[in-house]
């Protein structure tokens, strides 16, 4: 009885190898596994996360003035703000702000409290309270505040800042978080056990899912001293972890069991498992890295920080599925299938691979064009809305209303409009010319004033370094921080103003201010997309075509991932930007989306939904490599691989909705952007779109991928059916 030897290209020798080392050492590979994601979950106690400071987010003009602030110790320290408000009780209201002045000098981490500033209505007080710096705990200030409510039944009396907002941001982002793996993982083993009908088969995906995401917390929180970790980058190492270690997993698994189910042994199947399946994972895993990696081009720290999540956690899921998978499976055995779930087990039995998906690929095949035309028609339909998108950073707006700092925030910002955005036009020259940067920063401020686009504060704007070297202006504008307007106002003030006023003098003068902030990151992102864009998809479609040696694979794979992207962004707009479905979904329209969110979309959409491209590809290839005709080819692979690739949408799908359901507006952006774009892609693209065009184009596809002249044409190196002369028996 012969061992299975295949002759295979480079490309498959990585997994096939792997596999083959597991497999005849199964218990050191699940032992070193164990070790490993043990030791990787360690580091995330022990090794602290070093978070994204101001100082790594800097950017252009408002960026530079950032900076200047910084070194000329003019930047203004953290503060709270206490609001009070009552109905129409002016002595109440008076007595609860002498009280909250009173109460707060003295607690510890508090540097100053201003007096009491009420409000034009007369209906509130506000109380600044400026911390020490460094001070990243304001529990003991809210006692005090909570005191003071207490002893003044009459008021309502709130605390928010900075500080405070930051802690219920990062409290709420756990919350969610915790809620979305208590969700998910059942709902993702229900998936599996539907899809196997067996617990044990059903289980493992999840387990190795699971260490994937466990070993790269860990391994974040090391990179994190390289790349400062954005708050969310736990959110999307689960997000993108479950997803893709499931998926892998699945499709590992689902390959070992249909060659066992053919007689081959299990360490055979597990071998013809690793040259197929094996080789789609580390394909796809190298193509989802690629368009990670692309995020890097955009060099903003956030980007930064979620591209590196997401790149350990598919690099640690690849390892594992092609490791401990192939160990964990010859272990088991035909163990892997028990205990069986016996409804399910015989329903899967009955309908066997295809039995559905034939009926859906059928007319796609039958009738190609109409089926490219409909389908694709369809999809740039729904695509369309995305020509609109408007892209602004998060705000005060896109926070859960829920918080209480956050509604108190909205309060004052609703009571004190002059505290609503502001600018900083900082110039730094000569200390010489100190008095002439005054005077032409004064004239600046009545000029700005006058035009009635900014409101007068009242008190002084200007402040000066000690050394006269820099000083900063604040200008007040009373628009929202969401209304496009506001873009406008900073580009006047960078391009006309300011110029103007310092005409004649030696100095240099940036914009700063979070208006500012935010117009200098969405332009980046906006300036260097195309190029982003670009990269992701030209470095897949390399991908593609080195993988399949087939150019007109490739540039079918880009088409259709961008057309994905499309339906993507058109959904971020009609929902988010428009507020389709807003009430079903529990938010709140912004008017606009979040602008990172759509890059980071877009690259791991095009990423995951290779997944199910590279799979689908390799069935096809599998047959025609094998001499079969190559429409038959395109609809018994597909039709054979279009149960495994339903399992792994549903979970993917399911993972992302659960997102959707969190109150996080980033998080739900991502949520139902990818869920429906994953929906679209492995449904219409995968079954109807894809199909038509690989019919069309015919044995083109294909022409360099065929075995050289004179190999047999029943099949090449690459073919699994020609590794086994016969098959063996199970072990």
């Amino acid at each position: 009885m012969r061992r299975y030897r295949p002759a295979v290209p480079s490309p498959s020798r990585i997994p096939q190898r792997a596999a083959r080392w597991s497999a005849t050492h199964p218990w050191w590979a699940i032992g070193g596994w164990f070790v490993l994601v043990v030791a990787c979950a360690a580091l995330s106690v022990l090794v602290p996360t070093q978070t994204i400071e101001d100082a790594d987010d800097r950017v252009g003009g408002s960026g530079r003035a950032a900076a200047w602030v910084d070194e000329a110790g003019l930047k203004d320290p953290d503060a709270e703000l206490v609001l009070l408000t009552a109905d129409g009780d002016d002595a109440a209201l008076e007595a609860g702000a002498r009280d909250v002045v009173a109460a707060l000098v003295d607690v510890p981490g508090v540097a100053g409290v201003g007096d009491p500033v009420p409000s034009p209505d007369g209906s509130a007080a506000l109380v600044t309270v400026e911390l020490e710096p460094a001070v990243d705990d304001v529990t003991a200030l809210q006692r005090a505040v909570a005191d003071v409510a207490a002893r003044h039944p009459a008021l309502t009396v709130d605390v928010s800042g900075e500080v405070s907002l930051a802690d219920a941001i990062d409290e709420r982002v756990a919350q969610d978080l915790t809620s979305a793996e208590a969700v998910s993982l059942p709902v993702t083993l229900l998936l599996m056990v539907l899809a196997f009908g067996a617990l044990v088969a059903a289980g493992i995906p999840v387990l190795l899912a699971v260490a994937s995401v466990a070993a790269t917390l860990g391994l974040s929180a090391l990179a994190s001293h390289v790349v400062p970790a954005e708050p969310t980058v736990a959110s999307m190492v689960v997000l993108i972890g479950m997803a893709v270690g499931v998926d892998y997993s699945l499709f590992y698994l689902k390959r070992e069991r249909e060659e066992r189910a053919r007689g081959r042994s299990t360490l055979d199947a597990v071998e013809i498992a690793a040259q197929t399946s094996g080789h789609a994972i580390v394909v796809s895993g190298v193509a989802v890295v690629v368009s990670l990696a692309a995020l890097y081009l955009l060099q903003l720290a956030t980007f930064d920080s979620l591209a590196t999540g997401a790149v350990i956690v598919v690099a640690v899921s690849v390892v594992g599925s092609i490791t401990v998978l192939p160990a964990l499976l010859v272990t088991l055995g035909r163990w892997v299938d028990r205990p069986r779930v016996p409804l399910l087990w015989r329903v899967n039995r009955r309908i066997g691979p295809g039995g559905i998906s034939r009926r859906v690929l059928a007319p796609a095949v039958r009738h190609p064009l109409v089926a490219v035309l409909v389908a694709g028609g369809v999809c740039v339909l729904a695509a369309a809305p995305a020509l609109g998108l408007r892209l602004h950073g998060a705000d005060l707006a896109t926070l859960p209303p829920d918080l209480p700092e956050v509604a108190t925030l909205t309060r004052v910002g609703e009571v004190f409009p002059s505290r609503g955005s502001t600018l900083d036009v900082v110039v730094r020259g000569s200390a010489d010319e100190r008095d002439e940067v005054a005077a032409a920063l004064e004239e600046l401020e009545r000029t700005a004033v006058a035009t009635g686009r900014f409101q007068d504060l009242g008190v002084p704007g200007l402040v000066a370094a000690a050394d006269g070297r820099t000083h900063v202006l604040t200008l007040a504008v009373p628009l929202e921080s969401s209304d496009p307007a506001l873009d406008d106002v900073v580009r006047d003030v960078r391009e006309d103003l300011v110029p103007a006023a310092v005409a004649g003098l030696d100095v240099e003068h940036a914009v700063g201010g979070w208006p500012a902030y935010d117009l200098d990151h969405t332009q980046r992102q906006s300036q260097r997309m195309p190029w982003v864009i670009g990269a992701v998809l030209l470095l897949t479609c390399v991908t593609m075509a080195v993988s399949f040696r087939s150019t007109s694979v490739a540039l079918v794979s880009t088409a259709l991932n961008l057309l994905s992207v499309g339906v993507a962004f058109g959904v971020l707009r009609l929902v988010f930007q428009e507020g389709w479905f807003a009430d079903a979904l529990g938010f709140t329209s912004p008017g606009f989306v979040i602008d990172w969110v759509p890059l980071f979309v877009m690259v791991v959409l095009v990423g995951l939904s290779m997944d199910y491209h590279v799979f689908v590809l390799s069935r096809v290839r599998e047959r025609v490599l094998r001499g079969v005709e190559p429409r038959a080819a395109v609809r018994d692979g597909i039709a054979d691989s279009a149960g495994v690739i339903t399992s792994a949408a549903a979970v993917m799908v399911s993972v992302f909705a659960i997102f959707a359901t969190l109150s996080m507006l980033e998080l739900k952006m991502l949520g139902v952007a990818l869920a429906v774009a994953i929906l679209v892609d492995a449904t219409v693209i995968r079954l109807v779109l894809l199909p038509g065009l690989l019919t069309l184009l015919g044995a083109r596809v294909w022409r360099r991928s065929l075995p050289s002249a004179g190999a047999s044409a029943g099949g090449g190196d690459d073919d699994p059916s020609r590794t086994l002369e016969a098959p063996v028996g199970a072990r």
